[in-house]
């Protein structure tokens, strides 16, 4: 990997998500080597990929290279690479560039979507994790609507202009919203030869309220502006099966849909060489201790959405969220400066500043720890938040512009196919 090897000890970070960011960010000052691996040069603002799926913003804009954001740093470096496996025997990451030796590793490597091992969803089902994710489900959205144009079969341009979103989270429901205002705002002027009224969205929820770990008020609420928005709300209803064409579920509840979106569940995205039932969770996530290390490896330690501190009130891990990640980030750098000078380490401790989600135009619901809101104020909120926390003035400027814009018009200017893309069932391989 040309890293040349200092008397410094060496921290090698897998992952450039909010977690490894943050904890590169934290060690900078220190008298360490940095090495961040990623399979990506950039990082990605999860939050605001529906966005780009539905057309509302360009990835550019929710993406900033890795290198510009650590560039000031003197200990750092950056390698782009995938991670194939990790020897924690040999403290060695093999990666598909090379080998490197490490003193200290940190796992950061985030989430992946979870499919609970059923393979016909997976296969024909569009996920929304990545930047090329969202762009390929932007893409088919598109495409559909073209293909309806063409069909003269009304129950194929039917299912076209379906829309199947499994999991109520905030990401399903921000998802849901922005497709039920394409269906009112902009369908109607891009395609005036074809009723988009018969577009139907669904959200499909297999508990019984949708944005369970928000306030039963916020979930509510939550509800009754998709209802106004025209979204089909499904609760208590769980997907079992997806071919391609036919959404069945546990019921006598089937969709007709040639595009179900998988926003159900994540888990975490471990690397090879962490196993075993002492170490990794039924959810993939590795078992950590308060301090985000390692029982059996004291040198190795995982943060973010991949690690799992287990406490009295959060037994499964902290949320998956970018809030715990930072955190875990800052800390876990402020511990290894402890480390390093043969102090004991402080435990993590997470402080919890709410959650939120918008649903659409004006509308939004945010929980904080003391105060809770929904409606025009929690969409502003909403906003501000997501736009402090975007990394880059551009950036900001971007999405602030890109925002007031689609606000005042109504529009989303993004409607482009980039790169055409088509799911391809199983017959067709």
């Amino acid at each position: 990997m040309n890293i040349n090897r200092t008397s410094n000890p060496r921290i090698v970070i897998v992952g450039g998500g909010f977690a490894g960011v943050s904890l590169a960010k934290q060690l900078s000052k220190q008298e360490v080597q940095v090495v961040l691996l990623d399979q990506h040069n950039y990082h990605n603002f999860q939050p605001l990929l529906y966005q780009v799926s539905t057309g509302g913003l360009e990835p550019d804009s929710i993406a900033y290279p890795i290198r510009k954001i650590l560039k000031d740093y003197d200990n750092f470096q950056f390698r782009l690479a995938k991670v194939l496996e990790i020897s924690p025997e040999q403290n060695s990451v093999i990666t598909d560039i090379g080998t490197l030796k490490f003193d200290y590793l940190v796992i950061a490597s985030g989430s992946e979507t979870n499919y609970f091992g059923n393979k016909s969803i997976e296969a024909h089902s569009m996920a929304m994790k990545t930047i090329p994710q969202a762009l390929d489900l932007r893409s088919l959205i598109l495409e559909n609507f073209e293909e309806a144009l063409l069909t003269t079969d009304l129950d194929e341009r039917n299912a076209l202009m379906n829309f199947v979103i499994v999991g109520a989270g905030p990401t399903g429901v921000e998802l849901a919203g922005a497709l039920a205002e394409i269906k009112k705002g902009i369908l109607p002027k891009d395609y005036p030869d074809l009723d988009t009224r018969l577009a139907q969205i669904h959200l499909v929820q297999s508990g019984n309220r949708i944005l369970k770990e928000m306030s039963e008020k916020a979930s509510e609420k939550a509800e009754a502006f998709l209802e106004d928005l025209g979204v089909n709300v499904w609760k208590n209803l769980r997907v079992s099966n997806y071919d391609g064409k036919i959404v069945t579920t546990n019921s006598d509840v089937v969709f007709e849909t040639a595009t179900m979106i998988w926003a159900a569940g994540v888990k975490g995205a471990n690397i090879k060489g962490i196993a075993g039932e002492d170490l990794v969770s039924r959810s993939n996530r590795i078992i950590v201790n308060e301090f985000n290390q390692l029982k059996t490896y004291p040198n190795i330690f995982a943060i973010g959405d991949v690690a799992q501190i287990e406490t009295e009130a959060h037994p499964y891990g902290y949320p998956m969220m970018a809030q715990p990640a930072i955190q875990q980030g800052k800390q876990l750098g402020y511990n290894l400066e402890r480390l390093l000078a043969n102090q004991p380490m402080q435990p993590f401790t997470y402080k919890d500043k709410g959650a939120m989600a918008t649903v659409g135009r004006n509308k939004a619901v945010v929980d904080m720890p003391n105060f809770k809101f929904q409606g025009v104020f929690a969409w502003f909120v909403w906003m501000f938040v997501h736009l402090f926390f975007l990394i880059g003035f551009r950036n900001r400027m971007i999405v602030f512009v890109n925002w007031v814009y689609n606000y005042i018009r109504f529009d989303r200017e993004a409607r482009l196919i980039i790169r055409p893309f088509k799911k391809k069932l199983k017959s067709d391989s």
